[in-house]
């Protein structure tokens, strides 16, 4: 093995300035380089250089991205709704839920990691979320997974998908943290780069609440947990910032390898630290590790902190100062600490099991000064690292291709005219594999462990108990349409915030904020840019109208694969509270005998929808229309109609046709409907704001009553019953065939 160089110091750096440094290799622009040496007056020495390179890499500094989300922070006073307690810039957003309760949620990404190595990506990004939402003072009480593949049938999706969904599950359930709901759609534009998005939704009293600064002269910085290793260095900082080749990622570092028992005992321990008000400041590490978390505790503080690097205990002792920095080793925290407190933080991780060490101190020198064997690696302004990183206007432009693509319009294609084709068309997409049952990937994850969740996938919603006494709940949902954003952004981004409101919505919780995950093509392109600009503008503009504030969120870019971007994917959550979760509404039929009626308009909309996916393989036209003021008045309906409606779903991919398969299924009641006007309009349109509702047959004049109060259009569509599907005077189908078909497709592509 060759000699290690000697060691880069600040001092060997001012004496030689001229020495060649691999900024390029590490993701640095020209540029970016010359503005670091400006920063510093010197080259910088090799393990500032590793710090700023996976700082101020897309991932973590939002440098394309920044200019178009900020106008999320300027319409938080906007949205009264939600009284947030910590919001962007935080390591998630924390919102008020009343009875002293705040809830904090946010949703990531993990995108390229787990393309590399599907188990150990998924897992890590389910341990990562789970650790910001603990760094707020939060136990976490459950996760969710929006996940996005390539088609089912090709071999690499086969190679991925159980691999992902067995990292989010082994993960997740180690923790014994239920997984309450997600989605999984496949699309060719996925192939090559799956998207593994994670949330976490974790419960604090208001007066736990702890943030991300290093304050107090002389405070000690703790480290705790697992100890760092080589994997992930460079880790999903470098490697989310970075296109995929044809062939395979163009750098593949060492994914991070996560170990979900040693979590388990860091929440507890972080938990218990807090309970005994010994913390003055924490930060998880995540992406970029030490780099980010000495550098942003130290600049949301005083502005100082001084590391004895070496003090970090190590799995793999030949690591360099830079890797140390650099690696993305998993299960770690970092703490400031008061000096008469140290004793019984020791003592508490020594308890769990735990390993602590103290390596620095909070300075007031506004500099983060890290040492090596005494010697110093590292003096830089931490801001500059943290916060001050590149700001990029990049160009965007509407491309030369939009317009021929929403003139395409699928309400032109062929379509089904008679009840068998209608019934054939039902089956076929009933079987799709956007559609089907997902049981082959949910049931690999544990639903209901503590014992609280109200409701979960295959519902509208997910919901959580988070006070046992008073029942008071909350309620997430995350969606998107990849499709409708390709063919609008700006209404496909309002798209998914609508559906995930709805969803929340007919839980009967009212919806209170979000929590983004941006999922787009390369930032270079300007096409891509546009689609990006255009998506945040589009929830900028919902959120305010529909009052509800963007609570933190995460942007992942350079989701190709060499030309091919993936559709835009802006994937939005939204969280909303139930006063009562005994008294929620379910999402499927509940008893036969019952009044089934459709709230909302239904237009003849059927551009991006899955009938023109599944069955003509087109995508063309425009989206629905969005209705943000008919989405607000249904909303404030299925809540207000709480103890009323005995069922609620909301209409989405599908339509109306895959909303009833799905309501009947759930508990094996079937129903007679009747289809006004165009039967295929009104089962397979997929207009927005809208949902079905069941109430027992002496509650009708009051939900009438009730939708004529709030403005909502209400048609009576038959009654809840027997064994089959009936479109009266169009066709049937036993509920047998129909569930024979909707659960055959994973197990039979997956087995």
């Amino acid at each position: 093995m060759p000699d290690r160089p000697a060691l880069d110091t600040v001092d060997v750096a001012a004496q030689d300035p001229d020495r060649e440094q691999p900024w390029a290799d590490l993701g640095l622009k020209a540029d970016e380089y010359q503005r670091i040496r400006e920063i510093l007056g010197r080259r910088p020495t090799s393990s500032e250089l590793a710090m700023y390179s996976v700082m101020w890499s897309e991932h973590c500094s939002y440098k394309s991205s920044k200019v178009h989300l900020k106008q999320f922070s300027e319409i938080a006073q906007e949205t009264p709704v939600g009284k947030m307690l910590a919001g962007i810039g935080e390591n998630a957003g924390v919102i008020d839920v009343g009875q002293g309760y705040a809830v904090t949620f946010k949703v990531e990404s993990h995108n390229h990691p787990s393309y590399v190595e599907p188990y150990q990506g998924a897992a890590t990004g389910v341990g990562g979320i789970v650790r910001d939402i603990l760094a707020m003072g939060a136990r976490p009480v459950a996760v969710m997974d929006p996940l996005r593949f390539g088609p089912l049938d090709a071999e690499d999706t086969h190679r991925v998908l159980p691999g992902i969904v067995a990292g989010v599950g082994g993960y997740g359930n180690c923790l014994g943290l239920p997984n309450i709901g997600g989605e999984a759609v496949f699309d060719e534009t996925y192939l090559g780069n799956p998207l593994v998005n994670a949330l976490c939704v974790g419960v604090l009293r208001h007066e736990d609440l702890h943030l991300a600064k290093a304050s107090g002269e002389g405070n000690q910085v703790i480290l705790y947990g697992a100890r760092t290793g080589g994997d992930g260095i460079g880790g999903v900082s470098v490697l989310a910032s970075e296109t995929f080749d044809a062939d395979g990622p163009a750098k593949r570092p060492s994914v991070q390898v996560g170990d979900p028992f040693m979590e388990k005992l860091l929440i507890e321990c972080t938990l218990e630290i807090f309970a005994a008000g010994l913390v003055a400041g924490i930060q998880d590490l995540g992406g970029a590790g030490l780099s980010c978390a000495t550098s942003e505790l130290a600049s949301a503080g005083d502005g100082g902190m001084r590391v004895d690097l070496d003090q970090v205990p190590l799995r793999d002792s030949t690591l360099a100062p830079e890797e140390i920095l650099m690696s993305e080793s998993q299960e770690r925290m970092m703490a400031v600490v008061e000096p008469g407190d140290v004793a019984r933080f020791m003592e508490i991780c020594a308890k769990w099991d735990v390993e602590a060490v103290v390596i620095g101190e909070v300075t007031e020198t506004g500099r983060l000064e890290i040492d090596w064997h005494g010697q110093r690696v590292v003096d830089v302004p931490p801001r500059t690292v943290a916060h001050e990183g590149p700001v990029y206007q990049r160009p965007f432009a509407r491309p030369d291709w939009q317009d021929a693509l929403q003139a395409d319009a699928a309400e032109a294609l062929p379509r089904p005219g008679t009840g068998a084709e209608l019934r054939e068309t039902v089956l076929r997409l009933a079987g799709s594999p956007n559609l089907c049952d997902k049981s082959w990937i949910t049931d690999q994850y544990d639903r209901y462990v503590l014992g609280n969740t109200v409701l979960a996938q295959p519902s509208d919603s997910g919901m959580i108990r988070i006070d046992e006494e008073t029942n008071l709940g909350v309620a997430v949902s995350t969606d998107c349409n990849g499709r409708f954003a390709k063919l609008d952004p700006y209404a496909g981004a309002q798209l998914a915030l609508v559906e995930s409101y709805r969803n929340v919505a007919t839980g009967g919780a009212k919806p209170l904020a979000i929590s983004d995950c941006l999922n787009f093509g390369s930032p270079e392109d300007p096409a891509v840019m546009w689609q990006f600009a255009e998506a945040c503008r589009g929830l900028k503009d919902a959120c305010v109208e529909l009052g509800i504030p963007v609570t933190g969120g995460n942007v992942s870019l350079y989701n190709q694969t060499g030309e091919t971007a993936i559709l835009p994917t802006p994937v939005v959550a939204v969280l909303g509270v139930i006063e009562d979760v005994t008294r929620r509404t379910p999402t499927g039929f509940q008893a036969a005998g019952e009044e089934i009626f459709l709230l909302g308009t239904t237009r003849e909309e059927l551009s991006g929808s899955e009938w023109a996916h599944v069955v003509h393989g087109h995508l063309g036209g425009k989206p629905p229309a969005v209705d943000l003021a008919a989405e607000k008045a249904l909303a404030t309906l299925l809540a207000d109609g709480l103890g009323l409606l005995t069922s609620a779903h909301d209409l989405s991919d599908g339509g109306l046709a895959h909303a009833l398969v799905e309501a009947t299924l759930r508990q094996g009641i079937g129903a007679s409907v009747t289809v006004d006007g165009d039967a295929f309009v009104g089962l397979f349109a997929e207009s927005a704001g809208r949902a079905v509702v069941t109430v027992p047959a002496g509650s009708v004049e009051t939900l009438t009553a009730l939708a004529l109060e709030h403005g909502v259009p209400i048609r009576h569509l038959g009654r809840t019953g027997g064994e089959s599907l009936v479109v009266e005077g169009q066709f049937e189908i036993a509920l047998d065939e129909l569930r024979e078909t909707w659960t055959a497709t994973l197990p039979a592509a997956l087995a």
